[in-house]
């Protein structure tokens, strides 16, 4: 998603420098990169998008030579790790959980783990509606409680309205209600390109005990899929989501998938 033009359009408008760069062979584009910075500080998130099939030792060399490029100090979460001359790790490497949603729904149920198509079922027997949401804004007013809560931070509400703006269509917002009652669970989606990423959630106690979010994560899948996506990206799985949710993204048949740790890139000396 950070490499979507969207993400670049949105953090420019916010006022943050943004550069982009396309590295050709034989005219061909086989590299891509979007970088944002502010006071001098740039950032390549998820690193420089490569064709399939590029080494790992070019990746490293078209960091070092964007670090070149730029007017102050870069910095790169790669896609993949990468190690070499003229990396620096600061903050180790993080995983994603990404689940492909390449097969027939069918197959894409059968990959499901045992425990997680059973608390699907015992959804889908609760009688919960499924409704799309035009507007999320209860789904990430009830997620921006439950940050408070527990302690953490994410993206403001205000990024999902303009990424709405940026990518018209883009956004995927469910939620679950049991029955004439009130909504027990919601999650907002955003898609970039043949991909999906995982935005917020929430899910009430009660959501919880009739596993909401699991029917809604599925009904994702499904909707998104026939959207033309490929891949969704559940987000990242390391002890700070818990043992639970890292359980509950990789009981979907997700696979983790190891990022490259943040890392201050050492310009490419001009000879």
């Amino acid at each position: 998603m950070q490499a979507d033009f969207a993400w670049g359009r949105i953090a420019e408008g916010a006022g943050r420098g943004l550069r982009r760069f396309v590295l050709r062979r034989d005219g061909a584009p086989i590299a891509a990169a979007q970088i944002v910075g502010r006071w001098g500080l740039w950032l390549a998130s998820r690193g420089v998008v490569v064709a399939p099939g590029l080494p790992a030792e070019t990746e490293v060399a078209l960091l070092r030579g964007l670090a070149r490029r730029v007017p102050g100090v870069l910095v790169a979460t790669p896609d993949r790790p990468l190690a070499g001359r003229g990396l620096l790790p600061l903050v180790t490497a993080r995983h994603h959980a990404l689940w492909s949603l390449a097969p027939e729904p069918g197959a894409l149920r059968a990959g499901l783990e045992q425990k997680w198509r059973n608390r699907l079922a015992q959804a889908e027997r609760a009688g919960l509606v499924i409704e799309r949401r035009e507007d999320p804004g209860v789904v990430l007013a009830r997620e921006a409680a439950q940050q408070k809560a527990r302690g953490y931070r994410a993206l403001p509400p205000d990024f999902v309205r303009a990424w709405e703006i940026a990518r018209p269509g883009a956004l995927l917002c469910l939620t679950a209600r049991a029955g004439q009652g009130g909504i027990v669970a919601g999650v907002v989606f955003l898609r970039h390109g043949a991909a999906a990423s995982y935005h917020a959630g929430w899910t009430s106690e009660e959501g919880r005990r009739l596993g909401a979010h699991n029917l809604l994560l599925w009904q994702t899948a499904l909707r998104l899929r026939q959207a033309g996506a490929r891949v969704l990206d559940l987000g990242d799985i390391d002890s700070q989501a818990g043992a639970g949710r890292m359980r509950f993204k990789l009981g979907t048949g997700a696979v983790a998938r190891s990022l490259g740790a943040t890392t201050l890139v050492l310009p490419q000396l001009t000879r």
